[in-house]
């Protein structure tokens, strides 16, 4: 382990630090130090604690032992507005925003500039967000609307919500999931500017080569305990990755051992009728891992929630084993042997209030009623104890809460969920955004196995290595458009890249 820093260098301690929840010890006596002036990763798999140790310095957990040192002083932020004021700011990886409002009313919700003291000042708002987003190198209208943006285009006015605060600590959590390698660098000409500044950067990411790329020291943690703490320049990403699990992983991929057959969907000229979908086309065959591929923006979210019904179908035609269908809502596509996983978990996906069965089972309750009146509850039982088996969910019990899990053990209820429908065609939008590398590999082993079954897989994805490493063949998108079609095997990302630009 790298030395100490001196006294006068660090500008974050978190001593000894523990934190419990019914059944489960978050953090053991967890230390961390961040240097002024410098990028520290934290990393380790879904549910070691890298984001609980943040809440706890952020004033969203309440921490049970230890003590956090600001510039050497003693502090306990009551909650993030306490945080904020004292200049320590959080991105979180599930944007939190009101949607309804416009960039800048997000940006100064709670302390918007007045006249006088009493009558807010538009014009003062516009000015100060303009300013903000001209030195980070944002462009976007603070008058738009929050809900109508991107979600990159979200996290960019997170992250100057951040900036505004002046904080001199921001953590970053998983900033990257929703962004492509363009909006990539920008962020990290940000984090650079920011570290320039002597602020101090805690950067939360599953991704290794972000990490070894920005970082300047990285911590991994592994079953809410403190593992090492290392400089980044001295790992290389098997020793992260050997750190992080406890074991070696030989590959990040799975042996592929499904044989795609005859085809099982088949879509004809699809266009969106409030999407930039246009004339799309393509076979997805029985047993296939069917890549989407695109730059932000182009059509690849859309792509599923048109053939899923949960956006409107302006045109084209679905052949599912030689007879056209319709989807024309969600439960219609079920019905039809479909099932979509959501980009956006918490929006879209999970009842953060409802337990672990209610979530895994919402989706298939006809099979546990009793005479199509009452839910039996044994069966549910039953059916959530072989997701949890089947997915490797780490949790107390069914009965837990799903919004107490970790990101990456949330996208497991879901995916489990899903499983249980017995789905034909698998329709999963960023399934691994957000999760650590043993989930991942969790996941592709789980695709490859439903594909070697003979169902039908459709994966959008930002990660390159992720469509050539999983899938089959890969659809690139562009402006709303298919652009071409690629075999896994014998492509690059040169050319996938080529391809995403073809129509921008």
């Amino acid at each position: 382990m790298e030395k100490q820093a001196g006294a006068e260098d660090l500008l974050l301690e978190m001593r000894d630090i523990c934190k419990f929840f019914p059944g489960v010890r978050a953090l053991d006596h967890v230390d961390f130090r961040l240097r002024r002036g410098s990028v520290h990763a934290l990393m380790g798999e879904n549910g070691a604690g890298k984001s609980t140790l943040m809440k706890c310095l952020f004033g969203m957990y309440g921490r049970d032992s230890g003590e956090v040192l600001l510039e050497g002083e003693p502090v306990h932020f009551k909650n993030p507005v306490d945080a904020l004021h004292h200049g320590v700011a959080m991105v979180h990886q599930e944007l939190n925003q009101a949607l309804s409002r416009t960039v800048m009313d997000n940006i100064w919700l709670g302390r918007y500039p007045t006249v006088g003291g009493i009558l807010v000042s538009e014009r003062k708002m516009i000015r100060d967000t303009e300013k903000i987003f001209e030195s980070l190198g944002i462009r976007v209208d603070p008058k738009r609307r929050m809900g109508s943006m991107s979600v990159s285009d979200r996290q960019m006015v997170e992250i100057a919500k951040a900036v505004s605060y002046g904080a001199r600590v921001i953590v970053f959590d998983e900033p990257t999931s929703s962004l492509n390698d363009r909006e990539v660098e920008h962020l990290f000409r940000i984090i650079r500017m920011l570290r320039s500044r002597g602020c101090g950067i805690v950067y939360i990411s599953h991704k290794m080569e972000e990490i070894l790329a920005i970082s300047d020291e990285v911590t991994v943690m592994r079953d809410g305990k403190w593992i090492a703490t290392e400089p980044a320049a001295s790992l290389t990403v098997d020793r992260i990755i050997s750190l992080m699990v406890g074991r070696s992983l030989e590959s990040r991929f799975p042996e592929k051992t499904n044989r795609p057959a005859e085809p099982i969907l088949e879509v004809k000229s699809l266009s969106g009728r409030y999407n930039p979908l246009r004339e799309v086309s393509f076979t997805l065959r029985r047993g296939e891992i069917l890549g989407v591929a695109g730059l932000a923006g182009a059509g690849r979210s859309e792509l599923l929630e048109t053939v899923y019904g949960l956006a409107t179908r302006d045109g084209g035609v679905l052949i599912k084993e030689g007879r056209e269908i319709f989807n024309r809502n969600p439960r219609e596509a079920i019905r039809n042997g479909f099932a979509l996983l959501t980009e956006e978990r918490r929006a879209t996906g999970i009842f953060g209030v409802l337990s672990i069965r209610e979530n895994a089972t919402v989706s298939n309750l006809s099979r546990s009623r009793v005479g199509g009146l009452f839910l039996n509850d044994r069966k549910l039982r039953r059916d959530t104890d072989w997701a949890i088996r089947a997915m490797r969910i780490k949790t107390p019990g069914q009965r837990t809460q799903i919004r107490t899990l970790s990101g990456g053990n949330q996208q497991k209820v879901i995916l489990g969920r899903w499983l249980l429908t017995e789905p034909d065609i698998l329709l999963l939008d960023e399934p691994t955004r957000g999760i650590d590398i043993g989930a991942k590999y969790e996941i592709y082993r789980l695709m490859i196995d439903l594909a070697t079954q003979g169902k039908g897989v459709i994966m959008v994805s930002s990660e390159m290595p992720e469509l050539l490493g999983v899938c089959d063949r890969i659809l690139v998108l562009s402006g709303g458009r298919l652009a071409g079609e690629v075999s896994a095997s014998d492509t690059s990302q040169e050319e996938i890249m080529a391809l995403a630009a073809k129509y921008v």
